[in-house]
């Protein structure tokens, strides 16, 4: 018999619209494109949407909980720093990563390939093997607003597996 406790799983969302004077950051990789994302830290909305669906898996909140866009300390902070202390919060807890699994929404800029560094810095964040990760890119064939070039979203789904 399976324990009901030996996994969890998260989902997790995350939106910022683009803006100028703003590098674009997606899986902690600098983009090439003439808009970034607005937000308090760097805005990459692909970690958050993966920190939050570990913080979900747990039980423990959202990122915002933890770090604060009304806390100076987070200005233009690296998702990786952030995703990284998400994921060392589920370690406390006694959970590795069975999988994670994210898309990234974005009528432009073509992401293909930069998916691989994303995926690699993911892994390395959450102490697992890349195999473990999948990004993947899609536009909304010009619907709605990432279609309409306002901005990108992500979607992450994460499996967690007590360790033994």
């Amino acid at each position: 018999m399976m324990d009901a406790g030996m996994y969890r799983i998260g989902h997790g969302y995350d939106v910022h619209r683009f803006a100028e004077n703003r590098a674009l950051v997606l899986g902690g990789v600098k983009i090439d494109y003439a808009l970034g994302l607005l937000g308090h830290s760097d805005a990459d909305v692909l970690l958050h949407a993966i920190s939050d669906a570990l913080l979900g898996a747990m039980a423990l909140g959202d990122i915002g909980k933890h770090f604060p866009d009304t806390d100076p300390a987070y200005e233009n902070a690296d998702s990786l720093r952030l995703l990284h202390a998400c994921f060392s919060m589920v370690e406390a807890k006694g959970y590795m990563i069975a999988n994670i699994d994210a898309t990234v929404i974005a009528q432009k800029p073509k992401l293909s390939p930069y998916t691989e560094q994303m995926r690699n810095n993911i892994a390395q964040a959450c102490r697992t093997s890349a195999d473990n990760v999948s990004v993947k890119a899609t536009t909304e064939e010009g619907l709605g607003f990432t279609g309409a070039l306002e901005g990108i979203c992500a979607h992450a789904v994460v499996l967690l597996k007590k360790k033994i």
